[in-house]
C-alpha cells in the first residue's frame, strides 16, 4: 500500500484548478489528468443522467415510428429487432471496455490516437473525430427532420389527409426546430442532466400508453402469432432474405446514440462507471422495449403493409394509430411521438456539441481557436460548440429541399459514419494496442477480444447495408441511396484535408494541463505510461514552460 501512495496522490492532484471551481471531484478530475486534460466542464450528470441522454436521443417508439419504411417492407420486424439488437449490444459491450478505461468527450478519436500505430494514428484519429462529429450532426439532422415530419402529419391529419406540404415547408419546421434546439442547449446547461429524466419519463409515458392504446383499438382486429412472428414479406427487388437483413436498419439507427455517453465523460460524476452502464443501460433497454413495441405494431397494423408505407399522413406510424384509436386519438399520440423526437434532438445537439469541442480542443476542426472557448456564464459549456452544430445541421438539412431521397441520405450518413467512428479505435485496439490497454471498473475479461472481432465484423455489415438501396438494385434517381456519395466525402474530405494541410500541425489529442496544476514527477511518468511524451520539461518536479504565452505547459502528445 505504501508503493501506492505516491502514485495515487500524484493523480488525485491531477488537476486541482477543476476540483477548486468545484467542476469536478477529486478522481474524476485526476481521471482526466492522466489523459493529459484539465477540468473545464462541470461534472453535473449522474449515471442515470447519462444513460438518460442516451436513452433520450434513441427515443425509441419515434424511432421506430421514423424507420418504419425500413423494417415494413421485409413484413413483421419483431424478430429482426431482437437479432440486430443483440449484434449492437456486443458494440456496446467492446465500446464499454474502452469508456471505462479512458472517459474522455473525445474518446473516439483519443482512443483511436493511443491505441493506433505511429505511422496510421494521426490519420486515423482525424479520420474518426471528422467522421464521428459529422455523423452525429447527420444523426441530429434525421431526428431533428424526422420531427418536422411528425409536426405536420399532426396538420394532415386534422385536415383530413386533404393537405400536402412542400419541400419548403418541411425545411422552415425543421430549421424552427433547430433553432430551439439551440437556445435551450445553451440556456438550460444548469438543468439539463435532470432534464435527461424527464425526457426518460416522457419515452416511456408514451411507449406504455402506446402498447396499450393499439391492442384495444384493434382489439377485434388483431393480428395472430404467426403473422407477428412467421410472416415475412417483401415490397422490394431484393431476395427475402436480404430484405429481412435491410430491416435491421431501423435499431441500428435507433440504438445508435450509445456513444453519446462517451461524450459526456467529462460532464459525469463517476465517470469511469457512469460511461460504460450508461451504454449497457441505454442499449439494453431498447433491445427488449424495441423488441416489445415492434410485437404490439406488428400484431395491431394492417396486413396490407404496402397501404400503411403508401398513407396520406406523411407516416406509416400515423395509420397505424389512426387505425387503431381514430382521428382524436392518432392526433394525441402523434403529439407524444412529435414530444419525444423533439427532446431527443435536444439531447442528440448536446453530445454532438461537446464531440465537436473536445475535437476543437485538440485543434483539428476548423476556427477550433473560437469552438474551444467554455462558457463559463453559461454554466461551463461549449456554447460556441453548439450553435457551430446548429449552423452545420441547418446546411446539411438543405438536402431535405431537393427530394426525399436526398434527405433520407442523412439517416445513413449517422449510421455509417459513427460506425467507422466506433469501429476503428475497438479494430486499432485488438491489432496495435492490446498490451497497452489498461482495463477500467468495467470490464468483459477473457471475452473483451472476441467481443471486440464480433463488434467489428458487425459494423463493417452496417456500413454496407447503410450504403444498399434499399428499394433493390438498379434503383432510379428518386430511389438510389447516396450515402455512398456523402460518406465518401466526408471520409475522402477528411482524409485529403488530412494530407494535404493537417498533417502539418495535427499530432493528435493535446495536453492542456496548466504550470498551474503543479504536476508532480510521479504524475508526468503516469501520463508517459499513457502513451504520452512531455516536451519542454525536465525531470524535476518544478521545471515548466509555457506554450506560446497561453499558459499552458508545453506538452504534445506522441508514442
Amino acid at each position: 500500500m505504501a508503493e501506492e501512495a505516491p502514485k495515487y496522490e500524484s493523480e488525485r492532484r491531477g488537476s486541482l484548478t477543476g476540483v477548486a471551481e468545484g467542476l469536478a471531484g477529486e478522481e474524476d478530475a485526476a481521471v482526466l489528468a492522466k489523459m493529459g486534460y484539465k477540468q473545464e466542464l462541470r461534472r453535473n450528470f449522474t449515471m442515470i443522467e447519462v444513460f438518460g441522454i442516451a436513452f433520450s436521443i434513441m427515443g425509441l417508439l419515434p424511432s421506430i415510428a421514423s424507420t418504419l419504411a425500413y423494417s415494413l417492407p421485409a413484413g413483421p420486424a419483431g424478430l429482426g429487432w431482437f437479432v440486430a439488437s443483440g449484434f449492437i449490444f456486443v458494440v456496446g459491450l467492446a465500446m464499454a471496455d474502452l469508456g471505462s478505461a479512458m472517459p474522455t468527450s473525445g474518446g473516439l478519436y483519443y482512443w483511436t490516437h493511443y491505441f493506433a500505430s505511429p505511422s496510421t494514428r494521426n490519420p486515423l484519429s482525424f479520420l474518426v473525430g471528422y467522421s464521428n462529429t459529422l455523423g452525429l450532426v447527420g444523426g441530429l439532422c434525421s431526428i431533428d427532420y424526422g420531427a418536422a415530419l411528425m409536426f405536420i402529419s399532426l396538420i394532415v391529419i386534422s385536415r383530413d389527409g386533404e393537405w400536402e406540404p412542400s419541400n419548403g415547408i418541411v425545411y422552415v419546421v425543421f430549421m424552427c426546430i433547430v433553432l430551439t434546439h439551440g437556445i435551450l442547449a445553451s440556456t438550460l446547461a444548469k438543468i439539463m442532466g435532470k432534464l435527461q429524466t424527464v425526457f426518460v419519463v416522457a419515452n416511456f409515458i408514451l411507449i406504455f400508453a402506446s402498447i396499450i392504446a393499439l391492442p384495444i383499438g384493434r382489439s377485434g382486429e388483431r393480428n395472430d402469432a404467426k403473422f407477428i412472428f412467421g410472416t415475412t414479406g417483401n415490397l422490394t427487388t431484393w431476395p427475402v432474405g436480404f430484405a429481412w437483413f435491410l430491416s435491421w436498419l431501423s435499431p441500428i439507427w435507433t440504438i445508435g446514440g450509445f456513444d453519446s455517453c462517451v461524450h459526456m465523460s467529462e460532464e459525469a460524476a463517476n465517470a469511469t462507471k457512469a460511461v460504460p452502464y450508461g451504454i449497457l443501460m441505454s442499449i439494453g433497454s431498447c433491445w427488449i422495449f424495441g423488441w416489445i413495441i415492434t410485437i404490439v405494431l406488428a400484431a395491431c397494423i394492417n396486413p396490407d403493409i404496402e397501404s400503411v408505407l403508401g398513407t396520406a399522413y406523411g407516416t406509416p406510424i400515423a395509420q397505424i394509430y389512426f387505425d387503431a384509436v381514430g382521428k382524436s386519438g392518432a392526433l394525441g399520440l402523434m403529439s407524444l411521438v412529435f414530444i419525444v423526437q423533439y427532446f431527443m434532438g435536444l439531447s442528440i445537439l448536446v453530445a454532438v456539441s461537446r464531440q465537436s469541442w473536445a475535437f476543437s480542443r485538440d485543434g483539428a476542426l476548423p476556427f477550433s481557436s473560437y469552438f474551444k472557448k467554455v462558457s463559463v456564464r453559461l454554466g461551463f459549456i461549449p456554447a460556441r460548440a453548439v450553435w457551430g452544430c446548429v449552423v452545420v445541421a441547418l446546411v446539411l438539412g438543405l438536402l431535405c429541399l431537393i427530394a426525399p431521397a436526398a434527405a433520407n441520405a442523412l439517416f445513413s450518413l449517422a449510421v455509417a459514419a459513427n460506425n467507422v467512428a466506433w469501429g476503428t479505435p475497438i479494430l486499432c485496439r485488438l491489432v496495435w494496442g492490446q498490451k497497452k490497454f489498461k482495463p477500467g471498473p468495467v470490464y468483459t475479461g477473457r471475452f473483451s477480444e472476441p467481443i471486440g472481432w464480433l463488434a467489428i465484423v458487425f459494423l463493417v455489415f452496417g456500413i454496407l447495408l447503410a450504403m444498399i438501396p434499399s428499394g433493390g438494385p438498379n434503383p432510379t434517381p428518386e430511389t438510389m441511396n447516396y450515402t455512398v456519395v456523402i460518406n465518401c466525402a466526408v471520409w475522402g474530405g477528411s482524409l485529403a484535408y488530412y494530407y494535404i494541410d493537417a498533417r502539418k500541425w495535427f499530432t493528435g489529442p493535446k495536453i492542456t494541463l496548466s504550470g498551474e496544476e503543479d504536476l508532480t514527477e510521479e504524475q508526468r511518468v503516469a501520463i508517459r505510461e499513457e502513451g504520452l511524451h512531455v516536451e519542454g520539461l525536465g525531470t524535476s518536479a518544478g521545471e515548466t514552460s509555457s506554450a506560446e504565452g497561453t499558459g499552458e505547459i508545453g506538452i504534445d502528445k506522441k508514442i
